[in-house]
């Protein structure tokens, strides 16, 4: 507890720090402080983009590859290119309604188009990196028993070992039985990449700060991945029982009503695994966005003592939910795992007769 009201006093005097700042070059121009645009900076965190933001400098950007497609074919260029609105080789990078922080095409008479484009964006560099940290983690388990044989690990290793074996043997194992080999290496990487990158999302300096598991694409790809695993497993008995339910014939025909819903059912399992991952996640990292602008929302409203009084509870807020958040990764990424299994083991129905 010392330790929390510690590290909240001194992130508030920071704070205070800055505002104090921020306040006296305000007046030394001349002019007050403006209210910051919350939505603009909210998007801006949650969104995807074509740099990478340095450590607690949003003006300066790892400059990320640029590949696209245009009329005139393939173009490949660094997004440094593309810094302060420049147009390069006919692209730029769209501020406006149309295309918003999008790589677009300039025509001759201005007039603008979306190419093909497969950039390498922030989201995507970043989904490499959680790659590469999930397998290096791997590794270094399987480079401890090459290396000591069945000795028991220590530190990081054993813990690592603890959550593989507890998310198997509890989880796994008990749902899917004599097949929980064949797909534990599946979900045991689901949940590890799903776990590392909700961690990443809460750091904030590179190489973390991304938002993977709040943006609904990366969570629409892993359940689509996860919708053909269930579906490519699925028994015989699991097909009959979508297409031909042991239902009353009025509910099948000459209106399959039983079989429409469970065709729809096979696709409301992906939709609430995507849904459940992306808005819990996207959800904490606004809030904490929200809390921190607080500060210098009511530092430009009003005075900066009045910001000076909501840093405290701000930062205070802000620690608990951070805290909190970490505690959500954990969670979602095992909610996300164990649903995945559940789903499987449905796919795997057994005949009524061998079952009994």
């Amino acid at each position: 507890m010392k330790k929390v009201i510690t590290a909240t006093v001194v992130f508030a005097l920071i704070a205070l720090a800055a505002i104090g700042y921020h306040r006296a070059s305000a007046h030394a121009g001349g002019t007050a402080p403006e209210v910051p645009n919350a939505k603009e900076i909210i998007y801006e965190h949650l969104g995807d983009a074509y740099g990478w933001e340095l450590p607690f400098n949003h003006d300066l950007r790892i400059p990320l590859p640029i590949i696209v497609k245009g009329n005139s074919g393939w173009h490949c260029f660094l997004s440094s290119r593309l810094e302060n609105g420049a147009t390069y080789e006919g692209f730029r990078i769209n501020h406006g309604e149309q295309y918003n922080n999008k790589v677009v095409e300039v025509a001759s008479d201005g007039s603008i188009s979306r190419p093909l484009d497969l950039s390498i964006t922030k989201n995507v560099a970043a989904i490499f990196v959680c790659a590469l940290i999930v397998t290096l983690i791997v590794l270094s388990v399987k480079r401890w028993y090459v290396r000591n044989g069945f000795k028991a690990p220590r530190g990081g290793t054993a813990a690592l070992e603890f959550t593989v074996d507890y998310v198997y043997s509890d989880t796994i194992r008990p749902i899917l039985g004599k097949h929980a080999p064949k797909y534990a290496p599946y979900l045991l990487t689901v949940f590890f990449f799903i776990l590392t990158m909700n961690l990443m999302g809460l750091i904030v300096i590179f190489p973390g700060g991304a938002n993977l598991t709040g943006n609904i694409a990366v969570t629409m790809t892993l359940a689509v991945i996860t919708f053909f695993v269930i579906n490519l497993s699925g028994t015989r008995e699991y097909w009959k029982e979508i297409f031909w339910p042991d239902v009353p014939m009025a509910l099948k025909c000459p209106i399959p009503m039983m079989p429409l819903i469970e065709i729809l059912g096979m696709f409301t399992k992906p939709i609430a695994l995507m849904i459940r991952l992306f808005a819990n996640m996207m959800g904490g990292h606004m809030v904490v966005l929200v809390l921190m602008l607080l500060i210098f929302i009511f530092t430009a409203m009003f005075n900066v003592y009045v910001g000076a009084a909501t840093s405290v509870f701000s930062l205070a807020f802000t620690l608990f939910m951070l805290a909190l958040d970490t505690l959500v990764s954990f969670i979602q990424a095992y909610v996300f795992t164990i649903l995945a299994t559940i789903f499987i083991s449905m796919a795997l129905v057994e005949p009524h007769h061998e079952k009994e």
